[in-house]
């Protein structure tokens, strides 16, 4: 399965990231700290449109427990092939 990574920051600076799939579901996210780099699981959840061009995805960061949601567009992921060199979190 083909996978794509998107990030953000949060409203308290830390950064956002969650991997996808190729229906833009997200499989998994995380967050990591702007200070110390430490990354904790971030819960990820996709608000997908069928046939559309955008996609949200929701992130509940683990640092300020505040629920995030960004918009992406579709045109802008790039899918890698399994064992393919991730994209560090």
């Amino acid at each position: 399965m083909k996978t794509a990574t998107i990030h953000s920051v949060c409203e308290c600076q830390n950064k956002l990231g969650a991997e996808l799939d190729e229906q833009r579901r997200a499989i998994k996210g995380w967050a990591r700290e702007r200070r110390t780099g430490r990354v904790l699981v971030a819960p990820a959840h996709s608000i997908i449109r069928k046939d559309a061009e955008v996609f949200e995805v929701a992130w509940a960061c683990p640092f300020c427990t505040r629920n995030q949601v960004r918009l992406f567009d579709t045109e802008g992921l790039s899918f890698r092939e399994p064992g393919a060199q991730p994209a560090s979190p």
